[in-house]
């Protein structure tokens, strides 16, 4: 069986603006420059998987089909403008979380490589050849152990989040589009 190449992103200040605790629709604030980047990534051939933490499940905030219906709404919005979204995994746990339910050590929750794992399973990804696009040090981490190639985006937390997990990012980018076009220039340049 074929197996395709993805790219990985986070949602929160990749894709969107960074929000707290994004809840409600009025928090998905697409930055400038992201759904031209998904595009190209689309255009260039990935299959595109947002891999998020949803925290605002673990504290009942939110149920865990209202994130996910704000994943389709995003979708939605990016798809207005060109920019096709494959598949969304996110992580409701949390090991100190209010809902007892999610209130666990998972494989799935950045900087674990869980959601990256699955989508390569359910999907048949080939992540030797796939990228992993986040704006913290604990999606630098994931990419790291997921052995994707990691491309950390100035925007959001720009790798100055509270967490600082170890990891290094394969390249930096200003944000989703320069990063687009870093995975063009790799690809143009495996291609010959």
């Amino acid at each position: 069986m074929k197996k395709f190449p993805a790219v990985f992103l986070d949602r929160d200040g990749v894709i969107i603006r960074q929000v707290d605790l994004p809840q409600k629709e009025s928090d998905l604030k697409i930055l400038p420059g992201a759904a031209e980047g998904i595009a190209l990534i689309n255009k260039l051939g990935y299959f595109v998987v947002i891999v998020s933490n949803q925290p605002v499940v673990a504290r009942g905030l939110i149920t865990l089909r209202e994130a996910h219906r704000l994943n389709k709404v995003l979708a939605t919005r990016l798809a207005k403008r060109g920019a096709r979204i494959d598949a969304e995994y996110l992580c409701p746990h949390h090991p100190q979380a209010d809902m007892k339910k999610y209130r666990i050590s998972c494989t799935c929750r950045k900087p674990a490589p869980g959601m990256i794992l699955q989508a390569a399973r359910e999907h048949g990804l080939d992540l030797k050849s796939s990228f992993m696009i986040g704006d913290s040090t604990q999606d630098v981490q994931m990419g790291n152990r997921a052995k994707v190639k990691m491309i950390l985006v100035k925007t959001g937390h720009a790798g100055k989040d509270p967490w600082q997990h170890k990891g290094v990012p394969d390249f930096v980018a200003k944000d989703l589009q320069a990063a687009a076009k870093v995975i063009a220039r790799i690809k143009k340049r495996d291609l010959r």
